[in-house]
């Protein structure tokens, strides 16, 4: 099916050789405060997030408090909550009479507003004011909503975690019936931030991703530790970097434990950015700060003695040494100069060129 290999968020490119772009999830962590969600979007701006992600979502339209008091009442990362699955959901969503606000406060400060709706009525209630959407890993197989949200015709970042090729192939396949700018994210949804985790990131997936629909933009939709999946990320390709951001690691919260701070995120950013340059363009050359060093650390061919003009050259008069002037011949001509007349007088310890020999 019919995608595009690039596309615009408001100003900022998303293609796979592109500068990365960084979704700042905060997501919970406003703790249920209009006030702390305004200060997590002038941070994520000044810490050098492109944009600022919320969650809009009801308790009862996303869980079954029924369904979580049986089996699923103390798995993984929610075993630690002191209140019920429900309550946390209905205590930390994101209120719909905020956004507005929050719309504004991300215009005013030049970041991107965006927002992963987890309901029929959040997707018609605010897609006119998102440049984009993003589908979280838990809403991969409901494909209503991917319905839904794709015919907006928006670009659509889509999380894969906790899924297998099979479901990615067909999340992706609804998604491009009606929309041909999306963006496919690995992810791991274990959120309960322990280093075994980066044995299950399996960034080579990205890799796979790439050889079923080349040029489709990357991305890594992130819960582990540090920036060491984030980088090897864009190392593979991925241009589009989430993580959760909050402002304090130890908060009381479902999300604090695991995101970012404003100091970790903005070396995150920093590293990216470093990488980026690092990365180049693929073509192998002497680049120009090596311009000097290429002539100190190669060898030439210089004489062990000193040498007469009409001097015979022989393997026993020649040795290779460093530096290398830019006449100064490599040690893989020697076989081309055995035998030939040097021209002129010259010291031992001198290199030779083809100027000065007959």
């Amino acid at each position: 099916m019919h995608y595009k290999t690039e596309f615009f968020v408001n100003k900022s490119l998303i293609r796979n050789n592109a500068a990365t772009y960084f979704i700042a999830d905060i997501a919970a962590n406003h703790d249920g405060s209009l006030s702390r969600a305004l200060d997590l979007i002038n941070l994520a701006h000044e810490a050098g997030a492109n944009c600022a992600k919320f969650q809009h979502f009801k308790a009862n339209k996303i869980v079954s408090d029924v369904g979580f008091k049986g089996k699923f009442k103390s798995v993984s990362h929610q075993s630690e909550w002191e209140k019920s699955i429900f309550d946390v959901y209905d205590e930390y969503h994101t209120r719909d009479e905020w956004t507005e606000e929050l719309v504004g406060e991300c215009e005013k400060l030049g970041i991107d507003f965006m927002t992963t709706p987890y309901d029929i009525e959040a997707v018609e209630n605010f897609y006119r004011l998102m440049p984009a959407f993003k589908v979280g890993s838990g809403d991969i197989t409901f494909e209503p909503i991917l319905e839904k949200i794709a015919g907006k015709q928006k670009p659509v970042f889509l999380a894969t975690g906790a899924s297998n090729i099979r479901e990615v192939k067909r999340a992706v396949e609804t998604v491009l019936q009606s929309n041909a700018n999306l963006c496919l994210m690995q992810c791991n949804t274990n959120y309960t931030g322990d280093l075994e985790n980066f044995r299950s990131v399996n960034l080579n997936v990205l890799k796979t991703f790439d050889s079923i629909w080349p040029g489709m933009p990357l991305g890594l939709s992130d819960h582990t530790p540090g920036h060491t999946a984030v980088l090897g990320a864009v190392a593979l390709g991925a241009r589009v970097i989430e993580k959760h951001f909050t402002d304090d690691n130890f908060r009381i919260g479902p999300d604090h434990k695991f995101a970012l701070n404003p100091k970790t995120w903005s070396d995150m950013v920093n590293e990216t950015r470093n990488l980026e340059v690092a990365m180049g363009d693929g073509v192998k050359i002497v680049e120009n700060n090596e311009l000097e060093t290429v002539h100190i650390q190669r060898r030439c061919l210089r004489v062990r003695r000193d040498v007469k003009k009409g001097t015979i050259i022989t393997l026993d008069l020649l040795e290779s040494l460093r530096p290398c002037p830019e006449n100064g011949l490599s040690p893989y001509d020697l076989e081309k100069v055995i035998g030939l007349k040097i021209k002129v007088d010259i010291k031992a310890g001198e290199h030779i060129s083809w100027n000065i020999i007959e």
